[in-house]
């Protein structure tokens, strides 16, 4: 366990808003603020309002074409119009919100953007989900979450507070439908918690501790690896990593195993996720330049996905096995540090020749997917990681990389990520490339250099067994320099969503045949 001593105590966080359903949406029992859906028109005709709008207005006196024809509202999903409702017992204000076609997108724009107009508030009851059918109606919530997201370190607490309470107009009957968006928000918010945290209060142990209290919660087994055990079991990659550091490397196993009603009658299949889990990235010797460091609390934004997925795989009922392997280490300096030009044994044998100490993430990975390969003996392989700046290069900064040796796993996952609204696009395992992570002296070489993104996915896979894979390089959203819809300034949480829309499915090893080999 951890030294509580050598974590500074966190303030407490904010909470993301809590969801209802009620078949009286606009006739609440405290003040409220009113939210209507309002739908794009064309040129011509100019914006509709949607359902709710007509029993609002029953008993209200306010021109809402008027309201909207002074701000020149349009209907574009994420536009909001907040208008006060002056001497009204029941209702502050009205909350004219933009779902332009009423997709999933825009349902998703529309709630993050009206998280941000309500802060600080208690209750908003809203009849926007009436245009949802169920994927929209969880990218509302999604939107709505997400968009809410703050953490703080301040004296005087956070900036502001999400609303409180949000009551959504629907049928009981949709409460599934219902408690499943919360579970992917949550998610989400959990990934970009972890990945927020500050490296002075965030080291591997703590990260074990976190995946301890998920355990807990989600009622999963948990293993995790010490210093002495990774030497035992020869996890090199880890220990080299994790030479310098004053907080020692962990490896962090989880595991999840469906209930009988979640199998659906199915014969279980087997996923193992591994997520890179570096809590904070100096670049060791090959030590990064002072603007490159100052977000590299987020290095394990990779461990944070994998451990935010498994905490809602219970909640969204996911009918195959999924086991967690997390390898969390500090990439430090110091006279323990591991050097340019070492050789280092992962497990499972294979050497890599040390010819950059910042590309560590891919020498952690490899000693967790080595391991998943030959003890976990998932049929799928599935990593993500912040990995290469190459990424960032190649995609910018809204999309994020993924590499797969089988078509089948490959078109699933990149469906899920559309569905999910977290973009992805594909990138080759390009063969001609092989030759640049060769070494005279070792298995492989971890500073291949460019194309940056595929010399190391290339790299790790040679660790895989042969085994249906995706490499997820998420380096490229990793973190947003502004709010942009459901995301905020700062770590995302990339990658959470589209695993559990994957691993929700009745069958998320569809058409997936190939197998380890020998």
């Amino acid at each position: 366990m951890s030294d509580p001593s050598r974590h500074p105590r966190l303030p407490d966080q904010v909470q993301p808003p809590t969801f209802t359903l009620s078949d009286t949406t606009l006739d609440q029992d405290q003040p409220s603020i009113i939210a209507l859906p309002v739908l794009a028109g064309s040129d011509d005709d100019g914006p509709t309002l949607g359902p709710g709008a007509a029993e609002f207005l029953d008993t209200h006196d306010v021109d809402l074409f008027g309201v909207l024809d002074h701000h020149r509202a349009t209907g574009r999903a994420g536009e909001v119009v907040l208008h006060p409702l002056l001497g009204d017992s029941r209702h502050t204000a009205v909350a004219l919100v933009g779902v332009g076609a009423g997709g999933s997108a825009d349902l998703r724009a529309a709630g993050a953007a009206l998280a941000r107009q309500v802060k600080d508030r208690e209750l908003v009851a809203t009849t926007i989900t009436t245009v949802a059918d169920d994927e929209g109606l969880r990218a509302f919530v999604v939107g709505l979450t997400l968009g809410s997201f703050e953490f703080h370190w301040r004296k005087d607490g956070a900036k502001a507070q999400p609303v409180h309470r949000v009551v959504l107009a629907g049928s009981v009957e949709r409460q599934p439908v219902l408690d499943k968006a919360v579970a992917v928000a949550s998610a989400g918010w959990r990934a970009r918690f972890l990945a927020s945290v500050p490296s002075n209060a965030k080291n591997p142990a703590w990260l074990a501790d976190q995946a301890r209290e998920i355990a807990d919660e989600a009622g999963l087994k948990i293993t995790v690896w010490d210093e002495k055990q990774l030497a035992d079991d020869e996890f090199g990659g880890i220990l080299a990593v994790g030479a310098a550091s004053a907080t020692p490397p962990r490896l962090i196993r989880l595991d999840y195993t469906p209930t009988r009603s979640a199998r659906r009658g199915a014969k279980t299949g087997h996923v193992a996720l591994i997520g890179k889990g570096i809590t904070f990235d100096t670049g060791g010797l090959s030590i990064k330049p002072g603007e490159a460091m100052v977000n590299m609390k987020r290095d394990m934004t990779g461990g944070a996905v994998v451990l935010a997925t498994m905490a809602a795989l219970a909640a969204l009922e996911c009918p195959v096995k999924v086991t967690a392997l997390v390898p969390a280490a500090e990439n430090a300096i110091g006279g323990a540090a591991y050097r340019p030009g070492d050789v280092i044994r992962h497990y499972g044998g294979r050497t890599t020749e040390v010819t950059n100490t910042d590309a560590e993430g891919r020498l952690v990975m490899a000693d967790a997917l080595a391991y998943a390969a030959a003890k976990v003996k998932p049929d799928v392989l599935v990593d993500i990681a912040t990995l290469t700046g190459a990424m960032k290069v190649a995609l910018g900064l809204r999309t994020g990389g993924y590499f797969a040796n089988d078509e089948a796993l490959a078109d699933l996952v990149a469906e899920a990520g559309a569905d999910a609204g977290e973009r992805l696009w594909r990138l080759p395992l390009a063969e001609e490339y092989e030759e640049k992570i060769s070494s005279k002296v070792a298995d492989g070489d971890n500073g291949a250099g460019n194309p940056g993104a595929i010399t190391a996915a290339l790299f790790l896979q040679h660790f895989t067994g042969g085994l249906p894979w995706v490499h997820l390089d998420v380096a490229s959203v990793g973190d947003a320099p502004t709010d942009d819809n459901e995301w905020t300034v700062g770590p995302t949480g990339f990658g959470a969503r589209t695993l559990l829309t994957w691993l929700e499915q009745d069958n998320p090893l569809a058409g997936i045949t190939r197998k380890a080999s020998s």
